[in-house]
């Protein structure tokens, strides 16, 4: 099939998009596919930038603001016109943050008629806003922490929710802007830094456990895995370094547990209105309960990245990997025609 790969873009999640994108647009092509790589800031790709991507990594932190604020987002329903790009027969969206996932990248696609891999508008736009996600988990009967939504008073937060407390973007990706508030002093410092998010604000009540997650492909859960960071928190910096965290796919957990957790991230998925592929990370705290912090509609897809762990430890590589959800969105249009 003819695949475009969409990466980039203007988010502060960029460079983790076009780690991602390089890398499936190799897989791809090794699985005999044609495949373009295209820039939603910058354009075309040529083969010499894709094989300076696939070497360049992701650095220990985000691109500035000013560096983000020299690109531009890209007319998606121009770039369906650009030479060798609107023929595609699928969209591959490997965009992370910003309007690639947040349902307006997908929406401008549908007004287009142009299939592409991963959630609708809808999903994407209910798995980025933390807050509405969690909303929905609570009254589908799914344990999430509690939570307080916009900037508090801290005095009010700390009676509410108790310390620690996390303090984060309502609709940030990949643990930026992640504050763990230990005291008082700490959550009053937090508090005055997130009036610089340019989102909203999410408190969210400190939960002490394991960390696991859970990777959906179609309609089926993968392995768990297990995360153990270096860090506090499984931040940016840990995702992102060689040696920070261990992710252990498939985690050393009882076999009931493990089949729980992957009953309720499924759940989580449908809840969502998700589809294709998604990811669903849990606390699972000392008396065995199991909270679900978030879900996310377009996870990293670097081969050592989250997802594409948990298809391997279920005998799915990669490129099988890549291409079957690909074939995904392949299928969903021709059902349509």
């Amino acid at each position: 099939m003819k695949v475009v790969v969409l990466m980039g873009g203007s988010s502060d999640e960029r460079e983790v998009s076009l780690a991602s994108g390089s890398q499936v647009a190799r897989a791809l092509r090794e699985g005999g596919h044609e495949v373009v790589a295209f820039d939603t800031s910058a354009g075309l790709l040529s083969r010499a930038e894709e094989e300076r991507l696939l070497h360049s990594g992701v650095a220990a932190l985000p691109p500035s603001k000013a560096s983000l604020d020299l690109l531009e987002s890209g007319d998606t329903t121009a770039l369906t016109r650009e030479p060798g790009v609107g023929e595609a027969e699928v969209f591959f969206l490997a965009l992370h943050g910003g309007s690639g996932e947040d349902g307006t990248l997908q929406a401008m696609l549908d007004v287009v008629g142009k299939p592409y891999t991963g959630s609708g508008m809808v999903g994407c736009a209910l798995a980025m806003d933390k807050d509405l996600t969690k909303r929905l988990l609570r009254d589908a009967g799914i344990v999430t922490p509690d939570w307080l939504t916009g900037l508090a008073d801290p005095a009010e937060v700390a009676d509410r929710l108790g310390l620690p407390v996390i303090v984060k973007a309502a609709r940030g990706g990949s643990s930026l802007r992640l504050v763990l508030a230990h005291d008082m002093q700490e959550l009053e410092a937090a508090t005055e830094d997130a009036k610089s998010f340019e989102d909203v604000v999410l408190y969210e009540r400190y939960v002490s456990g394991r960390e696991f997650t859970v990777g959906i492909l179609g309609d089926e859960a993968l392995p768990v895995g297990e995360i153990i960071p270096e860090h506090e928190l499984f931040d940016y910096e840990c995702k992102y370094q060689p040696g920070l965290a261990q992710e252990i796919f498939p985690a050393d957990l009882p076999v009931e547990v493990a089949r729980r957790l992957r009953r309720i991230a499924l759940d989580v998925h449908r809840v969502l209105r998700l589809r294709d592929f998604s990811r669903v990370d849990f606390i699972l705290d000392e008396g065995g309960e199991a909270w679900c912090l978030e879900a996310n509609a377009l996870p990293g897809m670097t081969a050592n990245s989250l997802v594409p762990k948990a298809a391997k430890a279920a005998g799915i590589s990669f490129p099988e990997l890549c291409e079957r959800i690909a074939g995904l969105a392949l299928a969903r249009r021709r059902t349509a025609l």
